[in-house]
């Protein structure tokens, strides 16, 4: 399929969904269940603001959401007290999977929410959202529920930009920008096609996330579109508009420390793929510079991506998850 024409077809708008009931009727009459997971360390300032959003609009006043969740990374803040009080499940991130060699990070707390979690779709959203609304959900399933062709679903929208005093309506999303894009459109142009392949809103079916592996750390988005169009092809992957997102905007030097992991993941599938040789095993420690008392400095942050296995390849998780029959086939 030419990029142009997957554009046309799986691009979709939130309010393409908006009948939420009509979604209710098509996963029932599926048999499907979903899931909603936030992955969580030290937010218990911000889903106070999400989690009742969802379960008054989409597990109360329509029955979409069958599992609420947060899978946390032992915060300090008092974040899986606030989220269990507000009626979410609570899972911790450290308490799966403990044979598998340690490990830390976002992309680490997604790969095992998918033991816990039940759905037959899993939808994960980040937690640091300021303007949630149930469209951030219904928008994501809508595809999926609608065409069983579609295996992923990409959130997209402007971000608007806060640093200090500066506010701007767009300007948010400057890793994208600055380094993701200029990867996909070099070794995977098919990608390039994606308007937020970063971003920390999506669903999958169950069938495809598990049977892919997983970056640790910040690589996990790029790395799950990777994977996914590798393995299912294009047509399996859409995005929608979820029109506008706020959130905490990171330092450039966090950015910097979040290209390092996206540089990491993409140069090591190219180098699995055989199209790049790594002669020398790349280096995993982040070197900032800093200024501090009217002086510069440097600091060595240890910064390495790990990649997880598919799911469907432990015995551990295909206990608890064996394959559907529909799977199967």
């Amino acid at each position: 399929m030419k990029l142009d024409e997957w554009f046309n077809r799986r691009t979709y708008h939130y309010t393409q969904f908006a009948d939420v009931e009509d979604l209710v009727r098509l996963k029932r009459q599926q048999g499907l269940t979903i899931s909603v997971c936030l992955p969580t360390r030290n937010e218990a300032d911000t889903i106070p603001h999400i989690l009742p959003v969802i379960r008054r609009s989409l597990m109360e006043r329509h029955q979409l959401v069958d599992q609420l969740a947060i899978i946390d990374s032992r915060s300090t803040d008092g974040t899986a007290r606030v989220a269990s009080g507000l009626g979410a499940e609570v899972f911790f991130d450290d308490e799966y999977l403990t044979d598998q060699p340690l490990a830390s990070g976002k992309g680490e707390a997604l790969w095992k929410s998918l033991v816990p979690l039940t759905g037959d779709i899993i939808v994960w959203a980040d937690s640091d959202i300021r303007n949630f609304s149930p469209h951030f959900i219904y928008g994501l399933v809508g595809p999926l529920l609608t065409d069983p062709a579609i295996g992923y679903v990409k959130g997209y929208y402007r971000r608007p930009l806060f640093l200090g005093e500066m506010k701007r309506e767009t300007g948010g999303g400057r890793v994208t920008e600055i380094c993701a894009r200029p990867l996909l459109s070099m070794f995977y142009p098919e990608l390039s096609g994606l308007i937020q392949p970063l971003s920390g809103e999506y669903a999958g079916r169950r069938a495809v996330l598990e049977s892919v592996p997983f970056f640790t750390g910040y690589g996990v988005e790029i790395g799950l579109d990777i994977d996914i169009f590798r393995k299912f092809g294009l047509e399996a992957i859409a995005q929608t508009d979820l029109r506008r997102r706020v959130h905490h905007n990171q330092s450039t030097v966090a950015l910097g420390r979040m290209s390092f992991n996206i540089m990491q993941a993409v140069f090591r599938r190219l180098h699995d793929e055989g199209r790049l040789e790594l002669r020398d095993e790349p280096g995993t420690d982040y070197q900032r510079i800093f200024f501090r008392e009217d002086k510069y400095g440097i600091e060595s942050l240890e910064t390495r991506v790990i990649e997880r296995p598919p799911l469907a390849s432990l015995a551990e998780y295909r206990r608890l998850h064996p394959p559907r029959e529909e799977d199967k086939q």
